[in-house]
């Protein structure tokens, strides 16, 4: 079932000047219940712009967004209930953190919800867990924490806000491996424990086939393809054109492929190649 419905969305920046850019143009598709869905597109290809939408940070300049069926602009003046409903953590948001300490800035929100202090206390230990920080981790300033650790906390405190869709502009950005795991980990379990829609926009990947059921490809403004994973990256051709690509592994199965070994070229994860591998080897290591 459709949770947000981008329906003909059409944006454009210093509309009727001569700096006049159209970010968006004519842009559908549905987000789903109960789905990782990923965006992905070379730089300005619209993704950040797009995703500012779905909770009201930006209004289209045309066409509509729809929240369970209904246009979020319908009623302006409530257009702020809306991002309660639907959480967006930016771009780099550990600049956002603020509070004194950790378990303080997670409960910025939820307080400003009018939760009651055992309900905002649940909220704040069930997502700095998903996010993986520690009881003593609640204790510190935000700034005596490393840059990864301020990036889950970030990502925890819309969490805490259990939002009936989470949205992420690109949430590993900068991070090393171990962060870049640490976060797309999190992000899964907080999906598979609240049935949350989760929107992720990045650039890499790896981490859409790995973490992502649908995907949704931008490119000049426009959406040039949108599936299930295996349905894009069986299109590797096409990915390439618009100056992207296929997941590291697939081009590896690939030159395997070419090599002479029998296995699938259709294998866009690490655990699905270890399987493969294994299959074909007969389990040896």
């Amino acid at each position: 079932m459709s949770k947000i419905t981008v329906e003909n969305v059409s944006y454009v920046y210093s509309g009727g000047t001569p700096f006049e850019m159209a970010a968006l143009n004519d842009v559908s598709f549905e987000i789903k219940e109960n789905c990782i869905t990923g965006i992905i597109g070379h730089t300005g290809s619209g993704k950040s712009t797009l995703v500012q939408m779905f909770n009201g940070l930006l209004r289209p300049s045309s066409g509509r967004i729809l929240l369970d069926g209904r246009d979020i602009w319908e009623n302006p003046k409530e257009i702020s209930s809306i991002r309660y409903r639907v959480g967006l953590v930016m771009q780099y948001p550990e600049y956002q953190l603020f509070e004194e300490t950790v378990e303080a800035d997670i409960a910025f929100g939820p307080k400003n919800m009018g939760l009651s202090e055992d309900e905002i206390a649940e909220r704040v230990r069930e997502s700095a867990s998903f996010v993986g920080l520690s009881e003593s981790d609640l204790k510190k300033s935000p700034f005596d924490l490393s840059g990864g650790q301020k990036r889950r906390a970030a990502i925890a405190g819309i969490m805490a806000m259990r939002p009936e869709v989470l949205v992420l502009d690109e949430p590993s950005a900068g991070l090393d491996p171990a962060g870049k795991n640490t976060i797309f980990d999190g992000i899964k379990k907080y999906a598979e424990s609240t049935g949350s829609a989760v929107v992720i926009v990045s650039h890499s990947m790896d981490d859409m086939a790995k973490y992502c059921e649908d995907i949704i490809v931008m490119s000049h403004s426009r959406v040039a393809m949108k599936g299930k994973r295996n349905e894009i990256f069986c299109r590797g051709d096409e990915l390439e054109e618009i100056g992207l690509g296929v997941p590291q592994i697939t081009l590896l199965m690939r030159l395997l492929c070419e090599q002479g070994v029998n296995i699938s070229q259709d294998i866009y994860t690490v655990d699905d190649a270890e399987k493969a591998l294994s299959e074909l080897f007969g389990g040896a290591r």
